[in-house]
């Protein structure tokens, strides 16, 4: 039986694209004829990624921004703590300039597909999928907004499941308030009712949801529809965006101790004035730590530094193949890298810059396998520094993040992802005019 035609979408940093990336060589693999598009916010390098035969890679939109605007969303992001006027004001920059763009691009997809994927908050693709006819699977890259009885929004403390319905169902009124305009107005525009609930009707999809996490970090509750799934982290070792190992890096590795590994990712400064105050922090952070450090910065040569024998800048590196050489990882706490160091089996120090990424840090804290959250507004080299130490000096952490890694690489959520997708709708999507029956949330 001949596979099918299948459209993906995503949008945002490098953390939101690979592992739609690796879903779409998996599904490739699997026989399917895959179109992948991209709109990146912070990125060109998607320009030059090569289709292979199977799969299609088009790019709409990228980059979002230029590094001048990157850092004034940096600093106003920031600055707010109300984590909903904090995700109203990212999607308002970094979302809707281009959204038109992408909800154009989205019913091409649907045109030419049998079945769509999106990123969870690619609402143009849920909207063009349900105008068309389309079935839709959405992608969630953290378990933070799924509602459950048997959690709540705010924490982990159990607090009955009266309470937790009543906090999600304040929670969700919350983020429709802020956000539902977005998938609104482009239903109005194509002709379809407006919807009403952001959460169960456009970022949960009634076809399938795969929610793209570990199940050692996130466990399904029982509440859950059969259309909500875990599937696993989606990664693909030897991704062609990934590159090489760099020469320099190979020999700072063979030099000596292993290193702490220090980036902030997609949410190091562009500018040279940023990135400076955020080198000016990591690296005495390492100094006053008293370790031999990797920092990750596409600048440093120009922000004034220079790598020494315990201190070594590098551009970029292929974290998958790099953090199980380290002793732990200091990182933004972004989905991606959260669930590549923890795949490594090293702890973490986790400088938060937007709510999201505490709800990582939290989660990694939960577990014993990360120091204190810090976050980015506030945090000291001093702070920064302690925190480190405190994850070197714990040799129970370091077991602990050894175990849960090892455990970690008994999985494959592509291949989980695949086998969910290929069950449900090969053979089905493609017959003309077919409804597929989605379930109630």
């Amino acid at each position: 039986m001949s596979g099918m035609k299948i459209g993906i979408q995503t949008w945002g940093s490098h953390g939101d694209i690979r592992p739609l990336l690796a879903l779409a060589e998996g599904l490739r693999a699997a026989g399917n004829e895959v179109h992948l598009v991209i709109t990146s916010v912070d990125s060109g390098a998607y320009h030059g990624l090569e289709s292979t035969p199977g799969l299609r890679i088009s790019v709409v939109a990228s980059p979002v921004l230029v590094p001048e605007q990157e850092e004034q969303i940096g600093r106003i992001a920031y600055g707010i703590r109300n984590p909903l006027k904090q995700m109203a004001t990212i999607l308002r920059m970094c979302f809707a300039p281009v959204e038109d763009l992408m909800f154009e691009a989205a019913q091409r997809l649907c045109a030419e597909s049998d079945l769509v994927i999106g990123h969870y908050f690619m609402h143009p693709l849920q909207v063009a999928a349900e105008k068309a006819g389309r079935p839709y699977v959405s992608v969630l890259l953290s378990h933070a907004a799924i509602p459950s009885d048997f959690n709540h929004p705010l924490g982990k403390a159990a607090l009955g499941k009266t309470a937790h319905r009543l906090l999600w169902r304040l929670m969700r009124r919350l983020l429709n308030g802020v956000l539902l305009h977005y998938p609104n107005r482009l239903r109005a525009q194509v002709g379809l009712p407006p919807a009403r609930d952001i959460v169960t009707e456009v970022w949960l999809s009634q076809h399938l949801t795969l929610a793209a996490v570990s199940p050692r970090l996130c466990r399904r509750q029982p509440d859950w529809p059969a259309s909500l799934q875990v599937c696993g982290f989606l990664d693909m070792p030897g991704l062609a965006i990934d590159g090489a190992i760099p020469a320099a890096l190979t020999a700072f590795l063979d030099a000596g101790d292993a290193p702490v590994y220090m980036s902030f990712g997609s949410w190091m400064p562009k500018d040279i004035a940023g990135q400076t105050r955020a080198l000016q922090l990591l690296t005495q952070a390492a100094r006053r730590a008293g370790c031999r450090a990797i920092i990750q910065s596409h600048a440093a040569g120009a922000c004034g530094f220079a790598s020494t024998r315990d201190i070594l800048y590098i551009a970029t590196a292929p974290h998958q193949a790099i953090f199980p050489r380290c002793r732990a990882v200091v990182h933004h706490g972004g989905a991606g890298t959260t669930q590549a160091v923890t795949l490594a089996g090293k702890p973490s120090v986790i400088v938060a810059n937007i709510s999201e990424q505490e709800h990582w840090g939290g989660e990694l804290r939960h577990l014993g396998i990360a120091a204190k959250l810090a976050k980015r507004r506030s945090v000291s080299a001093a702070g920064l520094a302690k925190r480190i130490r405190q994850v070197l000096d714990a040799p129970e952490m370091t077991a602990k993040a050894e175990a849960i890694g090892a455990a970690m690489r008994e999985e494959n959520g592509v291949a989980e992802a695949v086998e969910q997708i290929m069950r449900r709708f090969h053979g089905r999507a493609a017959a003309a005019g077919e409804s597929l029956q989605p379930e109630a949330l």
